[in-house]
């Protein structure tokens, strides 16, 4: 999940634990009667319980205690990490593992707050789609080792059918459709990550050059190129829910309005999600999804441990869970969470590939030939400063 960022100011260097990760005997030797303090979003049910069940099978198989410190918002574990470090703490920190990706990943990178590397090191990085999937790079920065992807995420939209019966190809036919049906769509509100990733979905589809979103934000002519997004929100905003002038705080809030139907579309970044949230009757049946015709973005969810953990051994362990077949199925199944799945499925082993051709992705779950166009995420500043600048504009009912 990608909350709010701090200030990427150091160079990064490698910090080792006393266990060299390729000696995985050793690490798991050592990892055994260590506690993981998981720092993670924890602001949905399923995930909750999906991080439970990981914590059951590594302190089952090694031995490894995992804790779960839920999390609103992943900057204030950075933040924790940095106050650590300035304060002189080096070893035995608060937090051994963090859900990361985008701009917290480049801050803590860039603030040499990380252990690594260590992720390629780890067995079931063998099973990693490296060619077909972006987990070498995070937000166009290079992952190098310091994290571990565990889950792929990808945009798409959920609509009611039962009032809205069609798919919508563009950002410019979800105004056209806002503005004749107003207070039936709304976002949620940035710096929320599912706030922020519907101003650069829409930036991307607005935008005539996309190769300048792949630089850093102050190297382009930030104003010239946004203003596109401004133009369309500033159309958009008074056909919201409430009239723009309230939003929903968090993903399930907006899954919320969408199940007491007070709207009829909302953004997802789990191609799993409505299916998963309509087997749990969170949602209607009536719910399904699409994406756009140009594409929508997409990125894996990754786990990194800071450079002070006093369980870097432990911390490995659950992170080479998470990329195992086990896991990995598991949290594709939309009864649990319903992600992508950060593996190459047709080189593992037998029983693995039929364990994943066996899930019934769910009634509204596109194929990955239907979820079409992948487009990548832009580099990291531009959501700094789009997420603020949409607080200028637009929040607290502006």
């Amino acid at each position: 999940m990608i909350r709010s960022v701090l200030p990427a100011l150091l160079l990064a260097a490698p910090a080792f634990a006393q266990t060299d990760p390729a000696d995985w005997d050793a690490v798991t030797e050592a990892a055994e009667g260590q506690t993981v303090y998981w720092h993670a979003w924890g602001g949905s049910t399923a995930t909750n319980d999906f991080i439970a069940w990981v914590g059951e099978r590594v302190e089952g198989e090694y031995g490894v205690t995992l804790e779960h410190v839920k999390l609103a918002d992943t900057a204030d574990a950075v933040t924790r990490v940095l106050s650590e470090k300035q304060a002189g703490e080096d070893e035995d920190g608060a937090v051994d593992l963090i859900w990361i990706n985008g701009p917290n990943f480049a801050s803590m990178k860039a603030e040499d707050l990380l252990y690594g590397p260590f992720a390629e090191e780890l067995p079931n990085w063998e099973h990693v789609d490296v060619d077909g999937k972006t987990v070498e790079t995070d937000f166009t920065v290079p992952t190098e080792g310091y994290e571990a992807p565990w889950a792929m995420a990808q945009v798409v939209f959920m609509h009611d059918t039962d009032d809205l019966p069609d798919p919508l190809p563009s950002a410019e036919a979800i105004l056209d459709w806002a503005e004749a049906n107003p207070g039936r769509f709304t976002y949620p509100q940035p710096p929320d990550f599912l706030g922020t990733t519907f101003l650069k979905q829409t930036l991307i589809e607005l935008t005539d050059d996309n190769k300048t979103l792949m630089q850093p934000a102050d190297e382009a002519d930030f104003d010239a190129v946004v203003q596109p997004l401004w133009d369309y929100l500033d159309a958009l905003t008074p056909n919201l829910w409430r009239g723009g002038r309230a939003y929903p705080q968090s993903g399930p809030d907006q899954l919320r309005l969408m199940a007491d139907d007070e709207i009829d579309l909302a953004i997802s970044f789990s191609p799993g999600e409505a299916s998963t949230a309509i087997a749990d009757l969170r949602l209607p049946d009536s719910v399904r999804t699409f994406v756009l015709e140009d594409g929508t973005l997409g990125n894996a969810s990754f786990v990194a441990i800071p450079y002070n953990s006093g369980s870097k051994e432990g911390a490995m362990v659950v992170a080479n869970f998470l990329m195992s077949p086990e896991a990995q199925v598991k949290a594709q199944d939309p009864d649990v969470l319903g992600y992508g799945t950060v593996l190459d499925v047709e080189d593992l082993p037998q029983e693995w590939r039929e364990a994943f051709d066996a899930l019934d992705l769910g009634v509204a779950t596109l194929s990955p030939e239907e979820l079409g166009e992948v487009q990548p995420e832009p580099h990291p500043s531009w959501m700094t400063r789009i997420a603020d600048t949409w607080a200028e504009r637009y929040g607290a009912g502006q």
